[in-house]
């Protein structure tokens, strides 16, 4: 016996089941995203950690040599490339946070088909009202919150991004201030 769906509709036929089978279908498609992601980032990470271990044996190796004009050059060289590549393991960070968000985006959509499967969820309020708490209670950024709220809020995706957006340069001013 087929299931009921929008190519094959019948009497069981229910727009709510099509949406959860698209939002899982979403949910799946990050998830496994994620999972393609940790290699390529795991293997990124490992060359420049040897990068910058063997940054430092030649570097160990020039101070080892006798001074001179191309042992100097050398010498900045190395510590400029042992720069470089701190500069792009601190990038990575980026993709941490990346994945936090997306892990977020992952529980919502799945928490959303959940609610959208229940049909005593789907038309109760506080239902909804606790399953927007919980999201926000998964915020680890006031900036995510801001956003978060803003939405809720009734605003444009445009003027929640902008809310997010100034909540960050607040606090990355306040994070620059100098205390003596």
């Amino acid at each position: 016996m087929s299931h009921s769906n929008s190519k094959n509709p019948d009497l069981d036929w229910s727009q709510v089941r099509e949406t959860v089978k698209l939002l899982s279908l979403s949910a799946a498609q990050v998830e496994a995203l994620l999972k393609e992601g940790d290699s390529s980032v795991n293997t990124l990470t490992e060359s420049f950690t040897s990068l910058a271990d063997h940054m430092q044996i030649i570097n160990g190796y020039l101070l080892a040599l006798e001074s001179s004009e191309i042992r100097e050059q050398a010498l900045i060289s190395c510590s400029d490339t042992s720069e470089q590549i701190q500069t792009s393991v601190v990038a990575f960070q980026f993709y941490d946070r990346m994945v936090q968000c997306l892990q977020h985006v992952t529980s919502i959509l799945l928490g959303l088909s959940r609610l959208l499967e229940s049909p005593d969820r789907l038309y109760n309020p506080n239902e909804w009202g606790c399953f927007q708490d919980e999201i926000r209670s998964r915020f680890t950024m006031e900036s995510e919150r801001v956003m978060f709220d803003a939405i809720l809020d009734g605003k444009t995706i445009n003027e929640a991004l902008a809310k997010k957006e100034s909540r960050l340069k607040e606090q990355e001013d306040v994070d620059n201030i100098e205390l003596f």
